[in-house]
């Protein structure tokens, strides 16, 4: 050991400086884990050998071959691994049972005798994979569960027969309440598809928006004048204009639902005359007159801690997790107007929310203002949100040449479209979260911040880096607070390189209005516990163990105990686990606290399972993950989403 840690990278920039005394190299670090903790099992040449050629059959071949072609000295990868392997669940399991088995309804089966299917439970069991464990989280909390035979847990709640056993007590006292709301109805699923959602604000503000093009507008830049007539840009301003064009709908005259609207009336057409609606009840003012700006829900987040909407990593059980150690506000997932517009239940999956989730908003990404303001609309009448996002700060090249994300900075007239027309049609707050700019040395969000509070918007979250810079260096707190100051009096979060309390009091010392966690959170969830105690959290890896079982356990929860269930959260952790590695506990580093942009070195934890959740090898995150959810199936490959989750 003390060899090794004469060869340790002590003191070298860009290197998290780890005590000395647990320092070691690649080498014998893997040696250690292969030997499962036994040091009397370490070393010997032919046991190295032996265990290289074990590596490289397990390893996936893309990394495989990163690895055989990188210098001695490798340089951090960088990007996304975009070519992945992507297991679907009928690589891991080749006969399903048909859900209306499953539901106990197999007569109801809609298929019929062309159901794919299997309905024989007997069969079934004959060839289902043996279960992962004698507990079952669902039937423990609810007192059912709804997976029956096909949980991977079933030895907990199954009787003879195959019959699935209910805890009649337990079940009644969920019975009725609604843990997860936002979730994508069929009726409205099948309204989205055919196209017969109602969408009457947006339609009528996107007619202003074609009328001021054709009224003199070049190229869509004539639009500033038109638009702030359609809606009331602050608490003074009277609301005029509306309804003087024969091309727009006169407000509804009999006070008509518009929630209920939305859920019957077919979509309305540009011919369609105002008279042709039928309405019935009586007129109230929220059927003739836009809230105003004053009057519309306020976001009351100044000096909270934001968790930010986290692509992949930002699943609801890891926002439960973050919520348990005291994140304020929370945020979906990134996700595509379009795809949500066309009802597609894979992205409306990522606007759920936990009842936990006190204040909730939810993540817009798109590039044209028709998609986003019909998108803001339909969200309005359909889920319960407190806040929703337009994603202005995404740099990945999928979303940047269609003209969304970080594009946007670039194209500030649709930007401005975008921001006047959601915001007249949302009743709760509307906020934007931006990046300094696109390009390394040009910085322009201050440019762009006084407008976006001119549109309307009630915040702005600020990512340190331009969409070149990626995490290449570190975020420049000194131009947040110069835009800081300019946003006032509209608030201004801060993002960017937090991993401790004192970071957190840093950013805050900038004059923001509160700051925004984003790698932070995944690298340590407990971050915000650190931050509201004013302490540094020397956590023991029994403890760490125990928080990757919550998130199992909630995983189960949200995905399901199927087998398709399990692999999906199995999936999601190990996801998470190549942010977690990165992580030195407290009492090993020589001083406080942890750079987020520093790299871990090879160390010896304090013990065998500290030691594997430092390991940068997916082998060793998917040995973690079969502690808690069993074996991997049969062929199961894993590659880190992110190239810099990659490296040994």
């Amino acid at each position: 050991m003390a060899a090794a840690a004469a060869a340790g990278p002590v003191g070298l920039a860009g290197v998290a400086p780890v005590r000395a005394r647990f320092l070691t190299s690649k080498e014998q670090f893997h040696t250690f884990l292969r030997a499962g903790g036994e040091p009397g099992r370490a070393g010997g040449e032919s046991e190295e050998k032996e265990e290289e050629i074990d590596r490289d059959q397990s390893e996936p071949p893309a990394k495989r071959e990163l690895e055989e072609k990188e210098p001695v000295e490798r340089k951090r990868a960088r990007g996304q691994n975009k070519s992945r392997p992507c297991m679907k669940p009928n690589h891991y399991e080749q006969i399903r049972l048909c859900p209306s088995v499953t539901q106990g309804c197999a007569e109801k089966c809609y298929f019929g005798p062309r159901c794919r299917f299997l309905h024989d439970v007997g069969a079934y069991m004959a060839v289902k994979p043996a279960d992962l464990g004698r507990r079952c989280v669902l039937f423990e909390t609810f007192g059912k569960c709804s997976y029956g035979v096909t949980c991977r847990f079933a030895q907990a709640h199954l009787g003879a027969g195959y019959q699935n056993i209910i805890n009649t007590d337990l079940a009644k006292q969920w019975e009725g309440k609604s843990l997860v709301r936002n979730n994508l109805s069929k009726d409205l699923q099948h309204q989205l598809r055919k196209r017969k959602f109602s969408f009457k604000k947006a339609d009528e503000y996107l007619r202003g928006l074609a009328k001021s093009h054709s009224s003199g507008g070049k190229g869509g830049k004539g639009t500033g004048c038109s638009t702030e007539e359609q809606e009331v840009s602050n608490c003074t301003t009277p609301q005029e204009g509306l309804g003087d064009s024969p091309e727009r709908p006169v407000p509804p005259e009999q006070g008509e639902d518009p929630k209920l609207d939305a859920l019957q009336s077919p979509i309305s057409t540009g011919g369609e005359e105002a008279s042709s609606i039928r309405t019935t009840g009586p007129v109230t003012d929220e059927d003739v007159i836009k809230l105003r700006s004053c009057e519309k829900k306020k976001l009351e987040i100044q000096g909270k801690l934001y968790l930010a909407p986290l692509t992949t990593c930002g699943n609801l059980p890891f926002r439960r997790i973050c919520k348990s150690f005291g994140a304020d506000v929370t945020c979906g997932e990134m996700a595509v107007c379009t795809n949500l517009l066309q009802g597609q239940s894979s992205e409306w999956a990522l606007l759920k929310r936990h009842h936990t989730e006190d204040i909730f908003g939810v993540q817009l990404e798109g590039a044209f203002p028709d998609t986003m303001t019909k998108c803001a609309e339909l969200l309005n009448q359909t889920i319960e949100v407190d806040f929703v996002d337009i994603n202005v700060g995404c740099p990945i090249d999928l979303v940047y040449k269609k003209g969304g994300g970080c594009a946007l900075m670039t194209r500030s007239n649709k930007f401005e479209q975008i921001v006047r027309g959601m915001n007249s049609v949302l009743d709760v707050p509307l906020t934007v979260k931006i990046r300094t700019g696109v390009q390394e040395k040009i910085n322009v969000a201050h440019k762009i911040i006084p407008k976006i509070r001119e549109w309307g918007a009630a915040m702005v979250t600020l990512h340190g880096r331009s969409r070149e810079q990626r995490y290449t260096r570190s975020a420049d707190w000194d131009y947040i607070a110069e835009c800081a100051k300019i946003a006032s009096p509209m608030p201004l979060f801060g993002n960017g390189d937090i991993l401790s309390y004192e970071d957190a009091n840093q950013a805050m010392q900038m004059g923001v209005s509160g700051i925004m966690i984003a790698r932070g959170a995944l690298i340590k969830p407990w971050l915000f516990t650190e931050i509201k105690e004013q302490r540094h959290w020397d956590i023991s890896s029994s403890e760490r163990f125990d928080i990757l079982q919550d998130f199992t356990n909630y995983g189960l929860e949200h995905w399901g105990s199927d087998t398709q269930g399990v692999e999906k959260t199995r999936k999601f952790l190990l996801e998470w686990l190549s942010f977690l590695c990165r992580y030195i506990p407290v009492g090993l580093l020589e001083h406080l606290p942890q750079k987020i942009n520093e790299r871990p070195p090879y160390y010896m934890g304090r013990d065998y399972l500290e030691t594997l959740m430092a390991s940068q090898n997916v082998d060793d995150w998917i040995k973690i993950s079969e502690l808690l959810l069993g074996p991997v199936p049969t062929n199961f490959t894993f590659l880190p989403k992110h190239k810099a989750n990659s490296y040994r």
